[in-house]
């Protein structure tokens, strides 16, 4: 974590100046009525989360320092719940739903807004943060935090927000996934990079997923964490590590690095790759897991990582690469590349991570051409679909030939909410290349085709 910029904290001043002497505050402690703090907040708030965003896609790795500020009794707890709902967030979850190690902070903003003297007001707003958080938490850590109130109104608040069905396992999972989606759409990751190879244990997993939200995140400016990415991937000590390789694969992968971040990646990445025992089945492993995380390891991608690179070194991770750029410089509809997916295909056994790398790789492929198909484009749609039995005889998995049906279906789907006229040109080319090639692919049977075509008779009032 770093501290708060000096013009960061500047702004912040003003702003908690601004608060303090504005009439909204004064009528507030004039009145105490709950409407007269609403109007505050509704003046007040928009600008405070204008101004974490701003620090947010800055210079996300200021954010806990930023938050501290705001605990500051000057803010009058305006934005507090939302940095309390963060705080929850940011915790990493083993597989139990439990924290990997205590939330300091979310003790600290916690304690902030019990202390305020606008508790009252802002509980209303906090009940499930407090829930869920309670949950992932361990039972001595909620009754030290509790028992650290000297007043007995909140000492009872904070118990009765420990809710017993949280005990259950999948309970507190529904709870925590359900909670999390609310906060889908804000930008709060931040990260504390380690320092010596101790500490990956308890850091490295917050670290990966900031490096995978800053990927996924639009317009982000990334050059403040640069450098500290930079040092983490060059730091020989974390060489060989699980967690090191993760980042070093999202550095490589998905950064546009230049000058110095460039060099020492490469160095890294070169030398990880000779020294590290089963480092090709790890890069490829995770490769795959970023499915799960909605990130797609696409042609730049591999791009980035062929560029980086020394092929001249005889490994699995060459012979991969090799046969990634064939299929990149020819496209993957074109025989040579077929060719060059069969050979290395038939090279290693069917249920190998190297033959499930390629045809997520395939069907990839597939995805992002028919996704981005309208449904007038259907012409297009029946050209890409030439290719779906060769691929389905290179692989001959299953699963592999369910996840091209399941996206085709969803295109003709798509087709057939726009081409309603089943006398129409495009209804019946549709239906025609539907009735051949889905029964040709044991993609459905005939009665299942009959089904999808045939005429929905409207129901009869009062049937």
């Amino acid at each position: 974590m770093k501290e708060l910029a000096e013009n960061y904290v500047e702004e912040l001043e003003y702003l908690a100046g601004e608060i303090q002497e504005s009439g909204e505050l004064a009528t507030y402690l004039d009145t105490e009525e709950e409407d007269d703090y609403n109007l505050l907040k509704d003046l007040f708030e928009p600008r405070i989360s204008d101004f974490y965003a701003k620090v947010a896609l800055e210079n996300p790795l200021q954010l806990v320092a930023l938050e501290r500020i705001l605990l500051l009794p000057e803010f009058e707890g305006l934005f507090l719940p939302k940095i309390l709902g963060y705080s929850v967030l940011r915790g990493e979850v083993n597989q139990d739903y439990h924290y990997v190690r205590p939330q300091d902070h979310f003790r600290d903003v916690l304690e902030a807004i019990c202390n305020s003297s606008n508790f009252e007001i802002l509980k209303k707003r906090i009940g499930q943060s407090i829930q869920i958080g309670f949950a992932l938490s361990s039972d001595i850590w909620i009754t030290n935090l509790i028992n650290s109130f000297e007043n007995k109104r909140i000492r009872y608040y904070l118990q009765s927000q420990k809710l017993d069905k949280y005990r259950n396992v999948s309970d507190r999972k529904e709870g925590y996934i359900r909670y999390k989606r609310q906060f889908i759409h804000d930008n709060y990751q931040t990260a504390e990079f380690p320092a010596k190879p101790e500490d990956l244990t308890f850091l490295v997993g917050p670290l990966k997923h900031f490096v995978i939200h800053r990927v996924k995140l639009q317009g982000a400016d990334n050059s403040t964490i640069l450098p500290e990415i930079t040092a983490f991937v060059g730091n020989k000590a974390f060489f060989n590590t699980v967690g090191h390789l993760q980042v070093l694969f999202l550095y490589v992968n998905f950064f546009d690095l230049e000058g110095t971040d460039r060099e020492v990646t490469e160095e890294a990445l070169n030398a990880v790759r000779k020294s590290m025992p089963d480092f090709f089945e790890e890069w490829i492993g995770f490769m795959l897991e970023l499915n799960e995380y909605g990130l797609d390891v696409d042609d730049d991608a591999d791009v980035r990582t062929l560029t980086a690179l020394n092929l001249k070194v005889k490994d699995g991770l060459s012979e991969y690469y090799k046969m990634l750029d064939i299929v990149h410089e020819e496209g993957f509809r074109a025989e040579k590349a077929q060719e060059a997916i069969k050979v290395y295909y038939n090279n290693h056994e069917g249920m190998s991570i190297e033959s499930e790398a390629v045809r997520q790789m395939i069907y990839r492929y597939f995805q992002r051409s028919i996704s981005k198909l309208d449904v007038t484009d259907y012409p297009e749609y029946f050209e890409l679909t030439k290719a779906f039995p060769i691929y389905m005889n290179i692989f001959a998995n299953q699963q592999f030939n369910q996840h091209l049906k399941d996206l085709s279906m969803a295109y003709v789907n798509r087709c057939m909410k726009k081409f309603v006229d089943k006398r129409g040109k495009d209804y019946q080319d549709i239906k025609k290349f539907v009735s051949t090639s889905f029964l040709d692919w044991k993609f459905l049977k005939d009665k299942e085709i009959v089904e999808l075509f045939k005429t929905k008779r409207a129901r009869k009032k009062g049937a």
